[in-house]
């Protein structure tokens, strides 16, 4: 497998979204929870550029504007018409006062405060914003961000942000967009695969960047959601393939969990795997980047990187040589699902 081999967002939409297997995700670069110069940002974005991702995710969210501004001074030099882009709406940024700045997980951020907004002119004011810091006429794909019980804090106001966007007009404004040939297609970046089923059952979406639900440590999503997806034609692009930290570090000390500190019964279980890629010469962090491509619904993996040396060795994870027998071994030893696809009988389809 190629970091450069691409596969479509899906067969359906009227402008066909090629997406390479590997692409750049942008929070890191709004200086998530450290700060990144300029300098490493554009080193960063320019070593996926050479090493041939072409496609880039970013949001408003991310260091409030400061994620787009670096991707719209790195298209500058790649070409827009080289590459996919992504970004999402749902967050306007607002001029403010100081105190009233809302950094979330970033630092060093631009005096905004975050609204959330999912109103069809909440869409529009939004995406035009995005167009303006990237520097560009319009991207590919447009992502509704974070109506997710774990972005809203609860199930009540994760369904009240759902009900907004379509109450509200969000999701005509985002089908009018696609349907005037403005962005070629549209979905939501979250953290929970539950919420993408309930989108789905109320609306046409093409696509969902999902994060950390479809791993080595999680394959819930294989009950209901996966199958949805693949009986309507609807790509995956896969965020958080370590689950925020425990799948690239191992079952080391402070190893993280879906943003805390690791539960012994994960600790337990990701030495156990650790322990099959061992037996097989093969990085742990290597296998759980790959077997989220296994899965025929998965178009992409967008791991972070906030350096060249990042990315290249992202890329080098993305290509290292994976023993069929690992997988095998891992279902044996009931470690992952028995009906996990896997990366081997994926490329054998192919």
């Amino acid at each position: 497998m190629k970091a450069a081999d691409t596969a479509p967002l899906n067969l359906r939409t009227a402008r066909p979204v090629p997406l390479t297997r590997m692409g750049f995700g942008g929070a890191p670069l709004g200086n998530l929870y450290r700060k990144v110069s300029d300098e490493d940002a554009q080193a960063a974005l320019q070593a996926a550029f050479d090493a041939g991702i072409r496609y880039f995710d970013t949001a408003p969210q991310y260091g409030l504007g400061r994620s787009e501004e670096r991707f719209g001074a790195a298209i500058r030099r790649f070409g827009r018409d080289n590459i996919q882009l992504s970004t999402k709406i749902g967050r306007l940024l607002l001029d403010c006062e100081p105190h009233e700045v809302t950094p979330e997980a970033f630092v060093d951020v631009p005096q905004k405060r975050i609204v959330f907004d999912y109103t069809y002119d909440g869409v529009m004011r939004s995406y035009e914003a995005s167009r303006q810091r990237l520097g560009v006429a319009n991207a590919d794909i447009l992502l509704v961000h974070d109506v997710c019980v774990f972005s809203q804090g609860s199930q009540e106001a994760s369904d009240a942000k759902v009900r907004e966007l379509f109450d509200g007009g969000g999701y005509k404004a985002l089908t009018e967009l696609r349907a005037a040939g403005e962005i070629a297609a549209i979905g939501a970046g979250v953290n929970e695969w539950q919420v993408c089923e309930k989108l789905l059952g109320l609306g046409d979406f093409d696509g969902f960047l999902l994060a950390g639900r479809y791993t080595l440590l999680e394959q819930e999503a294989l009950e209901t959601f996966l199958p949805l997806c693949k009986k309507r034609d609807v790509g995956i692009i896969l965020g958080g393939p370590y689950n925020s930290g425990i799948l690239a570090t191992g079952a080391v000390p402070g190893a993280k969990y879906n943003y805390a500190d690791a539960p012994p019964d994960i600790l337990n279980r990701v030495r156990r795997i650790e322990a099959v890629c061992a037996a097989h010469s093969t990085p742990l962090i290597a296998a759980a980047l790959q077997f989220v491509l296994g899965h025929p619904c998965v178009k992409t993996v967008v791991p972070g990187a906030v350096s060249a040396a990042e990315v290249e060795a992202n890329v080098q994870l993305l290509e290292t040589p994976i023993p069929t027998g690992l997988w095998s071994d891992l279902q044996r030893e009931r470690l992952i699902r028995p009906d996990a696809p896997l990366p081997s009988e994926t490329a054998d389809a192919a």
